[in-house]
């Protein structure tokens, strides 16, 4: 039985779509989450990566809104998109907020910690194999990269394209992870993209503080939830042919630039949900 995470506010109540976490039999589940926040073009990039999700079997979408309350257009998204989910919300903190033009805190980072105490609240460890990867919103992804990391034994890495300048990734000798291919931050121990891993979802049964944080460089958060699984170089499972192939690539959709909103005769009536 799964129990629902008791809220303070009504807008918090969990929102959850889903049968129970069954898969084939030794098919792990994927739990796949993403953080998002309103812009114009955030409708656009979540249908997007739902239809890519709609390809993928035995996935579970964990999305998680930086708001105080859920938006009608993020329901209403999820439930058109028919594949199991979890609706949540979880604001960032005022103090925490970025100027426009300055990025100095990171983003996503209440949102991917409510996921992952939905997961330790939700999920029964003794029942549930799966896997847990951070799948941004603006990302385009190839549907191969769910099933190399479905049968992640700890950790599963990969490269990740348009990233840096063409790409970023592992490099791999024998078989093992030996170094990394990037373009800054040599201070980070994982210089990776959110996007460039998984990790077994038992990890965080076994670590239950592991978790993102404000205090950290932007740069730093992977490490830091890495880090806060007890994660060694060791434990990375090159995916992706050896991190040969790019199935994932960090897009980044232009924004809008809103102009004059065109003009329509004056019978005509729609109410669009951008």
């Amino acid at each position: 039985m799964h129990h629902v995470r008791k809220n303070s506010l009504e807008s918090d109540k969990l929102e959850i779509n889903h049968k129970p976490f069954y898969t084939q039999k030794g098919v792990p589940i994927i739990f796949a989450i993403t953080p998002t926040y309103y812009r114009l073009e955030q409708k656009a990039e979540l249908t997007r990566i739902c239809q890519t999700f709609r390809l993928v079997k035995y996935l579970f979408w964990i999305l998680v809104e930086d708001s105080l309350d859920k938006t009608s257009l993020v329901r209403n998204l999820l439930k058109n998109c028919k594949i199991p989910y979890a609706h949540l919300n979880a604001l960032t903190p005022p103090k925490f907020k970025n100027i426009p033009g300055n990025t100095k805190f990171p983003r996503g980072v209440a949102q991917r910690n409510e996921a992952l105490d939905w997961i330790r609240t939700n999920v029964n460890p003794k029942e549930t194999q799966g896997v847990v990867y951070f799948a941004d919103d603006d990302n385009a992804y190839d549907v191969r990269i769910f099933e190399e990391m479905r049968y992640t034994n700890v950790v599963s890495v990969w490269p990740v394209g348009l990233l840096g300048h063409k790409f970023e990734s592992p490099i791999v000798k024998t078989g093992k992870v030996v170094g990394w291919i990037f373009v800054w931050g040599a201070h980070r121990p994982f210089p990776i993209d959110m996007a460039s891993f998984s990790f077994n979802v038992q990890l965080l049964f076994l670590h239950q503080e592991a978790a993102f944080n404000y205090t950290a460089q932007q740069s730093m958060q992977e490490s830091i939830i890495l880090m806060g699984l007890n994660v060694t170089m060791s434990d990375l499972e090159p995916k992706a042919n050896n991190c040969t192939e790019i199935l994932v690539w960090h897009t980044r959709t232009q924004r809008t630039i809103l102009g004059h909103q065109p003009k329509h005769p004056a019978n005509f009536s729609v109410d669009l949900e951008v």
